[in-house]
């Protein structure tokens, strides 16, 4: 009888991680989505400070991080626990069947030395936490996991207060010749890792990487103060975003929050997102590369909050590989440059299918309510990328749904720019949109249709 009782007690320890419904999230949509599946994770449990690891803020923990993960992981898997303290680190990867859990105080800091962010022969600098080709693997917890993105980032000086620019001028650093951009370049504590201030720009990794991972799920903690991006699942299946905290300065270059890329049965929940760029975002691979990707698809983003970013949901501007089976739903964005934006170009685009946008209310939307923009063009620190021209990956934007829309306040209330066949076929129904400037900015060759929709100005 004892050892029957032991087997099943191993058996309830080796569970999903969260006793979370996630089936009442799919209820009542408008079509029928695969379910994302959670990660099955060992109850077993070490903590980084059997390791060696010091909280202090000043000892640097990496190896101590990556010997529990490795060894939990070799035992078949289960919980690393980083207690309350500033666990400062390097990069470090996760490995199968590893829940990497942060207590409430905790914060997992990557250390200024951008040195220890590269390998031998690299062009670019690792991401901070990655995963590549693992299963059954989550971030769980209260504690924070801090980037130190203003050690990476270029920031222009008409988007800081005069207060926030003597701070950057006083780690030291580099300032262009008009004066109008300063780089982390010849710090006065930190030593560069390129030979010029553009080249290390272009160093800039992101914070959390999931790479060709099944089953993945980062959960209640805080992300904040990446050097770019900060959590951009590639290539996964099965994956859970729930009641993430995403922030980091709204004027950071390519803050992205999160970035979705060629990924399928994905959930996107109760998330708070301020951010330097797109909040939560759609991405498809490029050119002929795509065709060694899957598309998006069955993804459901509800009961999101997006602070500033430059879309609260955003399609692009690279789908290549395309986009379907997407929902987002129950949202707030209040702050974002745009609400729904979906950007492309020549050379960027694929196609959309079944995408459904609804009871999503906007708040002082910078830019436009609704956008479709098939001439976007990257916009780096040092210069703007035109787009291509051609007539490969031509973007094309179609059946896609917009209905139950509450914006009070957007300068525009719905724009679209595209030629023949690349936006048509998308319904705008039931809303409500106050806008400042311009009720409509639409291409004759766009074929947006609308009912019941108000559009809304001063008196």
């Amino acid at each position: 009888m004892k050892k029957i009782l032991s087997a099943i007690a191993l058996l309830l320890t080796t569970v999903s991680i969260t006793a979370s419904n996630y089936t009442k999230y799919y209820e009542g949509l408008p079509i029928e989505l695969k379910q994302a599946v959670t990660p099955t994770i060992s109850d077993r449990r070490v903590t980084i400070t059997d390791y060696g690891a010091v909280g202090d803020g000043q000892t640097l923990c990496t190896t101590a991080i990556q010997q529990a993960i490795d060894n939990l992981s070799a035992q078949g898997g289960g919980h690393v626990d980083v207690p309350a303290g500033i666990w400062l680190t390097a990069p470090f990867i996760l490995k199968s069947g590893i829940d990497l859990h942060l207590a409430q105080n905790a914060i997992i800091q990557l250390t200024e030395d951008r040195s220890m962010h590269l390998k031998p022969g690299q062009k670019k600098a690792i991401s901070a936490i990655t995963a590549a080709k693992a299963h059954d693997i989550s971030i769980t917890g209260q504690g924070i996991i801090d980037g130190n993105g203003e050690f990476w980032r270029a920031v222009k000086k008409g988007k800081q207060s005069d207060v926030e620019w003597r701070e950057y001028l006083a780690l030291g650093g580099n300032v262009t010749e008009k004066g109008d951009l300063w780089y982390p370049f010849n710090l006065k504590h930190q030593g560069n890792i390129a030979q010029t201030m553009e080249q290390q720009e272009k160093m800039r990794s992101n914070m959390i990487r999931f790479t060709d991972c099944q089953r993945v799920m980062v959960q209640g903690v805080t992300l904040q103060n990446s050097p770019k991006f900060h959590l951009t699942p590639t290539d996964c299946q099965d994956v859970i975003i729930d009641g993430v905290t995403i922030r980091c300065p709204w004027n950071a270059q390519n803050g992205d929050a999160i970035d979705i890329g060629t990924c399928q049965r994905v959930l996107i929940i109760n998330n708070t997102i301020d951010c330097g760029d797109d909040g939560i975002c759609m991405k498809g691979a490029v050119g002929d590369e795509s065709l060694n990707h899957k598309p998006c698809e069955d993804i459901l983003i509800k009961h999101n909050t997006v602070f500033h970013g430059h879309g609260g949901f955003v399609i692009g501007s690279e789908f290549c590989a395309g986009m379907y089976r997407i929902v987002v739903c129950h949202n707030t964005f209040s702050g974002t440059d745009t609400g729904l934006r979906f950007k492309s170009a020549i050379g960027r685009g694929g196609k959309t299918g079944d995408i459904y946008c609804y009871n999503i209310n906007m708040t002082d939307i910078k830019g436009e309510a609704i956008v479709f923009e098939t001439t976007y063009a990257d916009k780096a620190v040092s210069g703007t990328t035109g787009p291509a021209t051609g007539t490969k990956w031509v973007p094309e934007f179609k059946d896609i749904n917009i209905y139950n829309i509450i914006c009070n306040s957007a300068k525009t209330g719905i724009k679209a720019k595209g030629a023949k066949g690349m936006v048509h076929d998308i319904n705008i129904s039931n809303s409500t949109i106050f806008y400042t400037h311009t009720a409509t900015d639409i291409d004759t060759t766009c074929d947006i249709k609308t009912k019941d929709v108000k559009l809304i100005t001063y008196k």
